[in-house]
């Protein structure tokens, strides 16, 4: 006999209803439901948020019937008198009612062409056709292949040859039944009804009785069938509280109705322990003695996909104490560049190397040995194998003219090479981390294709990250001899480049090597960054304290002093001044060689301001002036704005009209997302952005425009302008209060720091507070803000349209000054 799992605790419950819940469907796009109630009504529902999509009314009695089209297209219901056909996607009634019967039950054949239905008037109803059954008909199901329909009434099931009218072999039962079931395949029939008999199944080919659960007096309201994981995975209910069950469409949930006037929403009970044993039980056969570790990593993914799937948290939960050793690669390498070469062999290996060279070793076939073995599965066992054997070493140094670059080493053994310039250096490099015991090793000069802008542009943006995850890097000091005295590294040009900033201050594990690669200061200390000596020549060479060197962490804090300790550093290419720092202050943007310095710093200014909404950035004196700002925003712009803003008057009401002061934005398109409340709003000079409202807005577009003007608008505060707003001072004659309590509240700027140089190597300041003030309202106006959306009404005013939440939006960048329309708006 098979085994019943009961489930007693569900996961949640869907209300709206107010009477019986009667039938109960998931449309086959998995995202929605649709019931039906003794209320007269039928509900659509949105599964993901259990949010009702649609009321649909159109009942006069109570609805005790529902039905599906496989393709989800159309939906059927039926009460004590019509059927009611309603579109599947929107819910809206695409028939009239039909003629009076009583309908009992429906279901659309596989192709959609044709509804059964079941009466209560002892008739079954096919399109046109109608069938005596003798008995009132309680259940009607199409088989999967749509050939044979089962009949359940109040003595017998029988089965209807769709191409033979009529034709039929009633098989008695001696209980009522009031509902069948067809498996997915086709190949039993599941019924089930009140007295003796729980639950039958019927064997489709003989139609003979091959299982038979129950027990005396026992009622089988509901029963449903798994459409995917098991086609003998089975759910009943012997509970009025559940008259109506369904699978979901991935087959991972059940769900229910009855007299509580609510669906719940139950978590299918399978055993994952036991088919997590059989899975390590198939890893040990594999290994146990034949080595087979390709069977053993088979059977250890089986295992996992298992826990992937299963529907209750508990078991999700235990998944993640697992890994497969593969995972645990890319999760490492996901941190370290995307070449690195081998110490061991000198060849330039890509992920797909590196994964395979993993495969074959000895630390691999180890883990999988001792993870079957002895039942050592967690996944910090494998990260630790792992993260060790990808242990990387990056170098750290000043390019010269004859560099190793890419094709000079594609597809050579480095070691092999004629060992001069650039060569000598990359061998020298491998031997030390080979020698160090590391298997791995970088050299930005030959590890990157320059000649592929995606592979530049990812470099750029991941090198920092590279450095932060290496186990060491390793500082080439070339200018400094052998036996140098302490001092030396302090005088390095190396101290002076851009990219060895972050080369330095990213690592956690740094060793100085002069230029016959021999340690700086004779120091064998495991991490040079825990050297006192050698970090107060740092501190004293970049006038950084030794303390911040080593403690540093990337972000926009602190943005203006780390913008001034990287003030002095040089770079070959121009760009490079900026790109350097992307890491330092953890952001990514394009890298577009050629745009020249100004431009790439413009751009790097205009994003750590937008992060952090620090404008204290402008004044840094270095080679990131405020002018830079100019490369993006005319000053005569600039300016221009900012005298209309000083100019708007104060808000005030009039003829019960709120005449408001604002910047202002066209909206361009409004679109409603299908089946929710959400409409995504685009406007001139805004990034696109989402809002919830209960009020139906019209939807249009730039290629389907509308006479109604929408506005997304900026509500003018004279807190922007930075100047005390003299309305508000105190009166003079209170000595209490002085000019320093009118400065804006909360802004890092003070007095002193009123006036931006323009200092590019010892440059002059730029033309003064009023065009400084007015690219800092530029900056000001590029952080996000709290809109108003408005539509025009008839006569010219506007309304505001109510959100559900603040509508926060944000220009695209500072260019977008020119779509800002200043303005007063009447709002009713």
């Amino acid at each position: 006999m098979a085994e019943l799992i009961p489930i007693t605790m569900p996961l949640r419950t869907f209300k709206g209803h107010e009477d019986w819940v009667t039938a109960v469907a998931v449309v086959p796009d998995k995202r929605r439901m649709v019931t039906a109630s003794d209320d007269k009504t039928l509900r659509l529902w949105d599964l993901k948020t259990g949010d009702v999509l649609k009321k649909m009314e159109g009942h006069r009695n109570w609805v005790c019937s529902l039905a599906v089209s496989r393709d989800g297209q159309l939906i059927a219901s039926g009460d004590e008198r019509k059927v009611i056909i309603w579109h599947g996607e929107t819910g809206e009634s695409l028939t009239k009612p039909s003629k009076p019967t009583p309908i009992s039950s429906l279901d659309f054949s596989p192709d959609g062409k044709v509804l059964a239905s079941g009466s209560w008037t002892k008739r079954r109803n096919s399109t046109s056709r109608s069938i005596g059954c003798g008995d009132s008909v309680h259940w009607v199901q199409y088989s999967p292949s749509g050939e044979l329909l089962a009949i359940a009434t109040d003595a017998i099931f029988k089965f209807i040859i769709q191409a033979q009218e009529n034709a039929s072999h009633p098989s008695r039962v001696t209980q009522i039944q009031l509902v069948t079931r067809w498996t997915p395949d086709g190949t039993r029939l599941l019924t089930g009804g009140i007295r003796s008999i729980l639950h039958t199944e019927w064997d489709t080919s003989t139609w003979q009785q091959v299982v038979i659960l129950g027990g005396p007096l026992w009622i089988i309201y509901a029963i449903t069938v798994n459409p995917l994981f098991d086609q003998r995975t089975i759910a009943t209910f012997s509970t009025h509280l559940a008259t109506c069950v369904t699978f979901s469409v991935d087959g991972k949930h059940i769900l229910s109705g009855g007299d509580d006037k609510m669906i719940t929403e139950w978590a299918i009970k399978l055993m994952w322990e036991d088919a997590l044993l059989d899975a390590q039980k198939l890893t040990h056969a594999a290994l146990h003695g034949l080595q087979r570790y390709d069977e053993a990593i088979d059977a250890f993914t089986i295992m996992l996909s298992k826990l992937d799937h299963a529907p209750e948290a508990k078991v999700r939960d235990l998944r993640q104490q697992y890994i497969h050793p593969s995972q645990a690669v890319w999760t490492e390498l996901e941190y370290a560049p995307l070449r690195l070469l081998n110490t061991s062999t000198g060849l330039l290996c890509d992920r797909a190397a590196q994964m395979s060279t993993f495969k074959t070793s000895a630390e691999y076939k180890e883990l999988l040995s001792s993870t079957t073995k002895h039942s050592d599965l967690q996944t910090g066992r494998i990260k630790d194998v792992v993260a060790t054997y990808f242990s990387c070493v990056l170098l750290s140094h000043r390019w010269e003219e004859m560099e190793a670059v890419l094709p000079d080493i594609q597809d050579k053994v480095v070691y092999e090479l004629n060992g001069l310039g650039g060569i000598a250096k990359l061998q020298s490099f491998c031997k030390v981390a080979r020698d160090a015991g590391y298997r791995w090793a970088w050299m930005d000069t030959c590890c990157i294709d320059k000649r592929s802008n995606t592979e530049v542009q990812e470099s750029v943006n991941s090198m920092f990250v590279w450095y932060r995850h290496s186990a060491l890097t390793i500082v080439y000091l070339s200018d400094v001899p052998p036996s140098s005295k302490p001092g030396a590294l302090a005088r390095s040009i190396w101290n002076e480049r851009g990219w060895t900033f972050q080369e330095f201050v990213a690592p956690k594990v740094v060793i100085f090597y002069q230029k016959d690669w021999s340690l700086y200061l004779g120091d064998r200390s495991p991490n040079h960054k825990e050297s006192s000596a050698i970090m107060k020549e740092l501190e004293n060479a970049t006038g950084i304290d030794a303390q911040a060197l080593v403690t540093f962490r990337p972000g926009m804090s602190a943005a203006r002093q780390k913008l001034q300790w990287a003030s002095k550093r040089v770079t070959t290419l121009q760009e490079d001044v900026a790109y350097s720092l992307f890491g330092i202050f953890g952001i990514t943007l394009p890298v577009i060689y050629g745009e020249r310095k100004q431009r790439a710093l413009g751009r790097l200014l205009q994003e750590i301001v937008a992060q952090s909404g620090d404008i204290s950035v402008l004044d840094w004196i270095g080679q990131l002036p405020i002018s830079s700002l100019r490369e993006s925003v005319s000053t005569a712009l600039a300016s221009k704005m900012y005298d209309q803003l000083e100019q708007l008057s104060a808000p005030r009401f009039a003829n019960c009209r709120l005449h408001l002061p604002c910047i202002s934005f066209r909206v361009t398109e409004v679109r409603r997302k299908r089946g929710s409340a959400e409409y995504r709003i685009k406007a001139d000079g805004l990034h696109d952005l989402f809002i919830t409202t209960a009020e139906t807005l019209v939807q249009f577009s730039r290629a389907k425009p509308v006479q109604q003007t929408f506005l997304l608008i900026r509500p003018w505060d004279r807190d922007l302008l930075g100047v005390p707003d003299f309305a508000e001072q105190p009166d003079s004659t209170d000595d209490t209060e002085s000019i320093g309590d009118w400065s804006e509240a909360g802004s890092p700027l003070d007095d002193s720091q009123l006036y931006a140089f323009d200092k590019f190597h010892g440059g002059s300041p730029v033309e003064g507070e009023p065009v400084y003030r007015a690219l800092r309202l530029m900056v000001r106006l590029g952080q996000p803000f709290d809109a108003f959306l408005l539509a025009q009404q008839r006569v010219g005013e506007y309304k505001r349209i109510a959100s559900d939440h603040n509508i926060v939006a944000q220009v695209k960048d500072i260019t977008s000054v020119d779509k800002m329309d200043i303005r007063t708006v009447e709002i009713l």
